[in-house]
């Protein structure tokens, strides 16, 4: 039988949202590769997006709908779909008349599959009138709410434009493990004759790779800023910033004024003669291509750090030159109309909107609500019992809770908590559009292959729960439930989405034109320097320098001491994402990950030494929160305070975050126009949503003992 091909689409949260083309013979899945037509991947996936053959055809993913009584126990019943929308109808009808609302019932979902069809969780939830939801983001609510408050109207530049950058900057980010794809218009900037700067408290892959390393103590990122600026500003080297931003000369006069070069040296652990170099390198080679990665907002200083990075960036000139700016993410997303997630939400006579919650902090504040708690949780795209923080918080919830249905392709550490496991669809199952947050390229995801045994998709779910809903009470859910995959497509594809992305019909992306939406920036001369009639930086961006109201060793709360109140080695724990998993995704595929692979805790060479502890022995990383067994690996690349371990699922190190994440208000700062102006949420607090602050997490580190282990 002839192989045919489709055209797919990587849904899961990554910088590359991969194009890639599909082979199937005789109705099977049997060969993905990279699709040469888009132009950022072009041609390219990275070790997961080839390995989708076995992921697609695990043995371990869920085929049929599962029942565990109870819960937690491990006995597992296959039941019936109709038998599991029963249940689940019925438990939702049952909270509404109890409650008279449906605030009983919630979801929390976030990034497993970011293709827009799977909006159809929220435009579910919203059909049945106010419920209980999470807001915001976990990876990036910081770092946006940052670049919002730098910018009237953030651009994010074209990643292809990188390759004419005269210097690339990488702050805070590994490329070369997290966004593979940009690695190659880095090294033809390199080829170009463009210096690669890191800086980074580890010495990442990416940094292996660099011309200069900065070895920078966390946190600090942001009075590193300040440093480069003083230099800039004693030798004149700096951009006519007035013209371009607000708050210059409050800006100038602080950097001035309290700014101490040695006090930025003492602090940040980088020397002057650094400094010095790259406040050189900022000011002679133009244009310069800023990275700002999304580990620097993972502490309480994130904020602030990325708003002094913009603001060293507009200092020198780079962020209104093509070829530079500043590179952090977008959410061209919210262009589309996203029909789903937008479905008007069903009128309540007493109750005006849902319940909002702060997703990086949901358990703790759902846990808190008396009327009327949450009884129902719907979990979907996500694994929160390994990748959340406060995890014994989680499962004192789960406790409280009289059903849990969780949607997902394996069998998670919070599947196997749940009430009901619903089996879920890979992409290549299901049609769906995706939209990247790095590039600008919008593609297509055929649906190429039957599904997996008793799979179904979160918009197939939504359609026929709503069937047994409104069956067993008419009327009770306004979700559109006739309506088809490609009918939701077709309404993404909006009269003004088709004019931006240059599209006739989604014919246009079915034939493999893959289009991108064209992103303006600044004019400039053949030098790559502003050209004197460029207004287009200061008319539509609006930028807005970032002036702190305290000195730098109170800015940064500094402590150096690296030891705990009981006299023992403490360490600041790192999390970053590996190669070869998304978070917990991946992690059941023989072809990248050993059955036996647990946490591997990255530990200087030295502090070895200190504890007599081997390369390839087993330690335990402690603190108030629990201890997780890892097995170490030797680096001198990981400073001495402190531990790298990568996300995982299988004995999380997510264990031992607990600490409460909540952005800081400084009442003299800019950092929110707070009067009148945030929306306050169920959690009483007027705070906007923010990142997990993971990597303010500290522990301890001694050798595994057996005999308790």
């Amino acid at each position: 039988m002839e192989t045919k091909i489709y055209r797919n689409a990587c849904p899961r949260n990554c910088y590359g949202t991969c194009s890639m083309l599909s082979y199937v013979n005789n109705g099977k899945l049997i060969k993905v590769t990279g699709d040469p037509e888009h132009g950022y991947t072009q041609g390219h996936l990275c070790a997961k997006g080839y390995a989708y053959t076995q992921y697609t055809y695990n043995p371990l993913r869920i085929k049929y709908p599962l029942l565990q009584t109870p819960r937690g126990s491990g006995n597992w019943k296959r039941i019936t779909w109709g038998e599991a929308y029963e249940k689940i109808a019925n438990k939702i009808l049952e909270l509404n008349e109890r409650y008279g609302s449906n605030l009983a019932c919630g979801f929390n979902k976030f990034s497993g599959n970011l293709g827009l069809l799977h909006y159809a969780v929220e435009g579910m939830f919203n059909s049945i009138g106010p419920h209980t939801k999470p807001v915001g983001n976990l990876c990036v609510s910081t770092g946006e709410e940052a670049m919002k408050d730098s910018f009237e109207n953030y651009i994010s530049p074209d990643p292809e434009d990188m390759t004419q950058s005269k210097l690339i900057v990488i702050w805070g980010a590994n490329p070369a493990v997290t966004n593979i794809h940009q690695m190659k218009f880095i090294y033809q900037a390199k080829r170009n004759g463009a210096p690669l700067v890191v800086i980074d408290p580890v010495y990442t892959e990416t940094a292996q790779r660099a011309d200069i390393y900065v070895q920078i103590k966390p946190g600090t990122d942001e009075i590193l800023t300040y440093g480069i600026a003083k230099l800039l500003l004693e030798k004149g080297d700096v951009y006519s910033a007035s013209s371009v931003g607000k708050g210059w000369e409050s800006y100038k006069k602080y950097i001035e004024e309290s700014v101490d070069l040695s006090d930025v040296c003492h602090i940040t652990g980088v020397e002057l003669s650094i400094i010095e170099q790259l406040a050189s390198l900022y000011q002679s080679q133009v244009p310069v291509a800023t990275l700002i990665g999304f580990g620097i907002q993972r502490s309480k200083n994130g904020w602030a750090a990325i708003r002094s990075i913009n603001s060293l960036v507009a200092v020198t000139g780079n962020l209104h030159r093509k070829h530079g700016g500043v590179y952090f993410a977008h959410m061209d997303v919210f262009n589309f109309p996203l029909n789903l997630y937008n479905l008007p939400e069903k009128s309540h006579p007493t109750i005006k909107k849902s319940r909002e919650i702060d997703i990086s902090n949901f358990p703790n504040k759902v846990s808190s609500f008396i009327d009327p708690p949450l009884k129902m949780l719907w979990i979907a795209s996500r694994n929160v019992l390994a990748q959340d923080q406060n995890l014994d918080v989680w499962k004192e919830l789960f406790q409280d809770l009289e059903l849990v249905v969780t949607v997902d392709l394996f069998m998670t550490e919070t599947a196997k908590q749940s009430d009901l496991v619903l089996p879920a669809m890979s992409h290549f199952e299901e049609a769906d559009l995706n939209v990247g947050y790095w590039h600008y390229w919008l593609s297509l995801n055929e649906k190429s292959i039957s599904p997996y045994f008793e799979a179904k998709s979160d918009l197939q779910i939504a359609r026929e729960l709503t069937r047994k809903l409104n069956e067993l009470s008419p009327g009770f859910s306004t979700f559109p439930s006739d309506r088809e995959p490609e009918e939701w497509i077709e309404m993404e594809l909006s009269e003004e989405i088709k004019e931006l992305y240059g599209l006739s019909s989604v014919e246009d992306l079915r034939r493999g034109s893959h289009q991108r939406k064209p992103v303006p920036w600044g004019a400039s001369n053949s030098k790559g320097e502003a050209a004197e009639d460029s207004t287009f930086f200061s008319k539509n961006m609006g930028f807005r320098f970032f002036v702190p109201d305290v000195g730098l060793s109170e800015r940064i709360g500094f402590d150096e001491s690296g030891v705990d109140d009981k006299g023992e080695l403490s360490f600041r724990l790192f999390t970053p994402q590996s190669l070869l998993r998304i978070h917990s995704q991946f992690e059941l595929v023989s072809w990248l990950h050993s059955e036996e692979e647990g946490p591997v805790v990255g530990l200087n060479v030295g502090v070895a030494d200190q504890l007599g502890v081997r390369d390839g022995s087993f330690v335990e990383v402690y603190n108030e929160f629990g201890v997780v067994k890892a097995k170490v690996r030797l680096s001198k690349g990981v400073p001495r305070d402190m531990l790298v371990v990568n996300q995982s699922g299988r004995n999380s190190i997510n264990q031992l975050i607990g600490r409460e994440s909540s952005v800081d208000v400084w009442e003299n700062d800019v950092m929110f126009d707070h009067v009148g102006g945030d929306p306050v949420f169920e959690n009483g607090e007027g705070n906007r949503p923010s990142s997990v602050y993971y990597y303010d997490t500290y522990v301890g580190l001694k050798k595994w003992d057996e005999r308790i282990g």
